[in-house]
């Protein structure tokens, strides 16, 4: 078994006692890592998340976005990650009060309440922080029915932490003929399309381009986070729930669920599928 410098950013190795063939055996297992991540803003709490500790600056990226606490990448200023004793702290600096952010009449207020595991919403404190209406997205691209099969045959083999522990979701970037050329993983859903979110703004990805891809139901708030983000496909291999499917309509987002190779539902935009 790989020790833990050998196994990706994210795993760990755990003592466990296995039952085989009617007797005990002692080995050790490999796990995904989960730790609380503090996410500040210019130095000022705002939420607690539950994350797998890999890809931290594109999660801070992502998640700035998608929080309405900027309005581009170029509104942080540095990205700040530290080691604590109780887990990590991420400071994003955007160097500007919160009065001039370019979102700030839509911008949520610190949540009270430490997030679990890829919770998009928990610490919200009033319904108008949980329901959020993003702007329409562009007109996007179409794809083929094959790009959708592509992406879901390749995206196992791009997902290392999972390979390892069986144990944590994906969200990856497709190019308009399947191709998969960015993946991003954690114990959280939401988690795992921020940090794929902030991967897209550093890289300077038009999320007009291509798809998303999730290795997940389609929940209304990742719905949100797409359509914030500006993507125009998402395709994911569970089910969307009824709020997802009402959003994705209302953005202009095309939302494919369970999605597996050579089938798929098309719920919302079926225009942008050939």
């Amino acid at each position: 078994m790989p020790s833990e410098r050998t196994l990706p950013a994210g795993c760990a190795t755990r003592p466990v006692l296995r039952f085989e063939r009617g007797r005990y055996v002692e080995s050790e297992d490999r796990l995904a890592e989960e730790v609380p991540v503090a996410m500040h803003f210019d130095g000022a709490p705002f939420a607690v998340m539950m994350t797998t500790p890999a890809d931290l600056e594109d999660f801070a990226r992502g998640f700035a976005l998608t929080e309405g606490r900027i309005g581009t990448v170029l509104d942080i200023v540095d990205i700040e990650v530290r080691e604590v004793l109780e887990g990590v702290v991420v400071d994003i600096r955007t160097g500007m009060h919160i009065e001039h952010s370019p979102s700030s009449i839509n911008t949520p207020a610190p949540r009270e309440l430490p997030g679990r595991s890829g919770c998009g919403i928990c610490g919200s404190r009033e319904l108008e922080d949980v329901v959020r209406h993003p702007l329409p997205v562009a007109a996007g691209l179409t794809i083929g029915a094959d790009a959708i099969e592509r992406a879901l045959e390749t995206l196992r083999s791009r997902q290392p932490i999972n390979a390892y522990t069986g144990s944590v979701h994906a969200a990856a970037w497709a190019l308009p003929d399947g191709s998969i050329v960015t993946v991003r993983e954690d114990v959280g859903r939401h988690n795992a399309l921020d940090k794929l979110i902030g991967a897209m703004l550093l890289e300077g990805t038009d999320p007009r381009d291509g798809f998303a891809v999730l290795t997940s139901r389609a929940s209304y708030e990742m719905v949100t986070k797409a359509a914030t983000a500006g993507i125009t496909i998402v395709v994911a291999i569970s089910a969307p729930t009824a709020l997802a499917v009402h959003l994705a309509a209302d953005c202009g987002v095309t939302l494919v669920g369970f999605a597996r190779p050579g089938r798929f539902n098309v719920y919302t935009r079926p225009e942008r599928i050939g």
